[in-house]
């Protein structure tokens, strides 16, 4: 990790869940994400575009709001809906794209968008 190009570049993220294994279960059917447990109270995550995890714990309101790309909304918003998620803002129009958000059932709410 001692890359140059690396430095103050966000290199990890962190969340924290309500419910480690419905968060596993969740984003591994909804994204595919890969997970490794590193005990009862944290797992790690790969595949997601950037490595991170979550600890368990009570989400906190005003969290960053963590944005997810897809080539196809519709396609997303279902494999959320099939995973136990729940959309909580519908798809919107803003300048340069599209986007809904969704809650994980664990506590956290991410957003997805679109061109």
């Amino acid at each position: 990790m001692s890359n140059p190009e690396n430095n103050h570049k966000i290199n990890y993220i962190e969340f924290v869940s309500a419910n480690i294994d419905r968060t596993k279960q969740f984003y591994s059917q909804a994204f595919g994400w890969s997970f490794q447990d590193w005990g009862p109270d944290y797992i790690s995550f790969s595949g997601a575009g950037i490595d991170g995890g979550f600890r368990s714990g009570d989400a906190q309101p005003g969290s960053p709001l963590v944005v997810l790309y897809s080539s196809d909304l519709a396609s997303t918003q279902a494999a959320i809906v099939v995973a136990g998620g729940v959309i909580t803002v519908p798809i919107f129009e803003f300048p340069g794209g599209r986007r809904f958000h969704f809650s994980d059932g664990a506590g956290n709410e991410l957003a997805v968008w679109s061109e």
